[in-house]
């Protein structure tokens, strides 16, 4: 997994080397580094720069400064999501979560700086096909904002009630069909036909986050688990029970599989799809997988 991310990692090093330099706050320039570096798998960039190649990749640069724009944003929402005043947990990727390695302070400016960091990145990329920029902007926005965005998956978590399906499309099915229609965007596609792939792809990758929530070891995935019944968040695999959930997991990945337009790279995605949902279960129903 580390030599498939490996190029990423060196758009989203050479892209926070301004933000981190020698002119930077060195509390928070730290900060920032410890939320990229080390990263988790970078699902959403892989599979950005995936659909980008499956329509024909004209903009190598520009196709990666989106893969990493999206990867700063996800970053930034786990930083947020981490916080006390939200899921106060103290670990993320098995080390210390921001907040608690750098104070809450500058993690809530971490996270804030990182949202910027993509913007920026993505406008320093697009030198090579200007004209896609102002679409490529509108999906960046879209899901990191409001009312479908990151934004909104988080003001889900304050409300009385919540709807479990706008919950799970907002908090991660935002930035997964933004990297499905990214992906295409930069390469001069039309975004539209990539939807679906990437919602249904979220709301899957949502599912088996709620199913290792239920059932994994904090040691394994990194990070605390139980978190969802403590804190009384929306859980669909809490909600079913376990059998139910691995079903309709099963249904989710199939639709989004259905969902992957006429491309040259197909079975590509097939297979990137089926290798994450297997990463991302509890090991006994990994093998079963």
């Amino acid at each position: 997994m580390s030599d498939e991310s490996a190029p990423i990692d060196r758009i989203l090093a050479r892209a926070l080397e301004a933000a981190t330099g020698l002119d930077a706050p060195p509390g928070l320039a730290a900060a920032l580094r410890h939320a990229v570096f080390p990263g988790g798998a970078r699902i959403r960039p892989r599979l950005s720069l995936a659909v980008a190649e499956a329509c024909g990749m004209p903009h190598p640069a520009l196709s990666g400064a989106v893969a990493a724009a999206i990867e700063f944003v996800h970053c930034a929402s786990l930083v947020h999501d981490d916080l006390p005043c939200f899921d106060d947990s103290a670990l993320r990727r098995g080390r210390p979560s921001v907040h608690v390695q750098f104070g809450a302070p500058l993690a809530v400016l971490a996270g804030d700086a990182l949202i910027v960091q993509g913007f920026d990145t993505l406008a320093r990329g697009c030198g090579e096909a200007p004209h896609l920029l102002p679409k490529l902007v509108s999906l960046l926005a879209g899901c990191s904002g409001m009312p479908y965005g990151i934004a909104g998956g988080q003001g889900w978590e304050c409300e009385p009630r919540v709807d479990p399906v706008a919950y799970a499309r907002a908090k991660t099915g935002a930035l997964f069909a933004a990297a499905t229609m990214g992906g295409a965007a930069s390469a001069g596609e039309a975004p539209e036909p990539w939807r679906v792939f990437g919602e249904q792809l979220g709301l899957a990758y949502q599912l088996a986050d709620d199913l290792a929530d239920l059932l994994s070891d904090p040691t394994a995935i990194g990070k605390p688990v139980g978190r969802d019944r403590v804190l009384g968040r929306p859980n669909t695999a809490h909600l079913l029970g376990q059998d139910s959930a691995c079903a309709r997991l099963e249904t989710l990945v199939a639709d989004a599989v259905a969902a992957i337009p006429a491309c040259r790279n197909r079975e590509q995605l097939r297979s990137l799809v089926a290798a994450e949902v297997r990463r991302l279960l509890p090991p006994d129903l990994s093998r079963a997988a």
